[in-house]
């Protein structure tokens, strides 16, 4: 069976367990150390799935019950496949031709036309918004937290990452106007505006997000201070301060990379500033997990900074700033993951079990792909003027620090103690 040498090519640690269909089990050890799981292979559809396209397939079965794990989570048998997978020996041939395949065919399959990406936003960002308040922190940040130490809270964590990003956009004169590409639920416009005295304006692609957004905003006292717009970034014509973009880069598509950065250049005043986070790779240009595309993000894509630079030198930008942040989206998703399993009864109610199943294979995969297969977060900070930062980064640990002592971080923000809250 060619499933067997596949797998016993794979396994280098630890050890699989594996049944199949006709119940015969069978274990295959690693000469090295390693964890053990376990899996239970239901049906011969999916052990011939498994051969031919197991990127896709592994995920697609667990979903359909025809792949479940044996003795152990979904998460300790993913660790065990990654963990052999990215350690360099374990691909068959086929998956090697597939990825070349989809390397080939990703300026197509990225192709983000600004109705496309509507589309693809809808398709994650357009659900039950009880499913996001069951795992993320209360004021709802979908992207990588900031873990100064490792042991935060990831409502502590959350918010030291808005705080770590204020700091890089140097809102240091009461009133500046910022643009949030891909503001989400709205919690990082709504920081900027109450702790730090800035003018937002949130644009996104996702209705569910817009509504819950603007009633934040009212809710909040600042619908005068933020406003939130359902709009592409393409459609964005006035200059602005700052700009920030958390999360959103991962759906612009290789192919829109430098236009993307046009209009960042085209939009910033002379002396602005603009922060872009994103998922990143430490190990040059890929493609996109098939299951992930097909299931998750659709059109998404996480680009190593050696695709992104050559976009920004194009658009005139300079780069004053690059941080690298590793495993911080790893203990992020650990504490959604966990999060998902402790409300997963409600989440069920909303959907279904294999609705269920999904959210758990993408939430582990997620995880596993920060802790062993190269992934990472960056964040560039980006200028029009060479002149418009000062020489060094200190400004940004004394604006954290400030922050950190509840010491007033804007001219507008000391002028009025009210607006003057500790963020969520």
């Amino acid at each position: 069976m060619l499933l067997h040498l596949i797998l016993k090519r794979l396994i280098r640690a630890g050890t699989l367990t594996v049944r199949l269909p006709d119940g015969t089990l069978r274990r295959y050890r690693g000469a090295q150390p390693g964890p053990a799981a376990g899996m239970e292979i239901r049906t011969r559809r999916a052990v011939r799935r498994l051969t031919l396209n197991p990127a896709l397939a592994f995920g697609e079965a667990y979903m359909d019950g025809e792949v479940v794990p044996l003795d152990c989570s979904i998460y300790d048998l993913l660790e065990l496949v990654c963990m052999n997978l990215h350690a360099g020996e374990g691909r068959h041939p086929a998956e090697r031709a597939m990825e070349l395949w989809r390397l080939a065919r990703r300026r197509l399959d990225q192709l983000n036309p600004a109705p496309r990406a509507r589309r693809n936003a809808a398709h994650h960002y357009d659900l039950n918004g009880r499913l996001y308040a069951l795992f993320l922190d209360r004021d709802r940040q979908y992207s990588c937290a900031y873990f100064p130490t490792g042991q935060e809270t990831l409502e502590e964590a959350q918010a030291l990452k808005k705080r770590h990003i204020a700091a890089k956009l140097k809102l240091d004169r009461p009133d500046l106007e910022v643009l949030d590409i891909g503001s989400g639920w709205g919690g990082l416009a709504l920081t900027l505006a109450r702790d730090w005295g800035a003018r937002v304006t949130g644009i996104t692609l996702s209705t569910e997000q817009l509504e819950v957004a603007r009633a934040r905003a009212a809710e909040a006292g600042l619908a005068d201070r933020v406003r939130f717009e359902l709009m592409d970034y393409r459609a964005w014509n006035r200059p602005v301060d700052r700009i920030v973009s958390v999360g959103m880069f991962e759906h612009v598509g290789i192919g829109h990379y430098r236009a993307f950065f046009r209009m960042v250049r085209d939009s910033l005043r002379e002396d602005g500033v603009a922060l872009i986070h994103a998922i990143g790779r430490s190990d040059g240009p890929g493609s996109t997990n098939p299951w992930l595309a097909k299931y998750i993000f659709p059109g998404g894509y996480s680009p190593a900074l050696s695709e992104v630079l050559p976009a920004v030198e194009k658009a005139g930008l300079w780069v004053t700033d690059i941080e690298v942040l590793r495993l911080h989206y790893a203990h992020t998703l650990a504490h959604w993951r966990r999060r998902f399993a402790a409300n997963r009864d409600a989440i069920a109610s909303l959907y279904d079990e294999r609705f269920c199943r999904m959210f758990e294979f993408y939430l582990a995969g997620a995880e596993l792909a920060f802790r062993y297969g190269g992934h990472m977060n960056w964040q560039l900070q980006l200028a029009r003027r060479v002149d418009a930062l000062p020489l060094t980064r200190d400004y940004m640990v004394e604006a954290e620090r400030r922050a950190a002592a509840g010491a007033a971080v804007a001219p507008s923000v000391a002028a009025d103690p009210s607006r003057r809250v500790t963020s969520a």
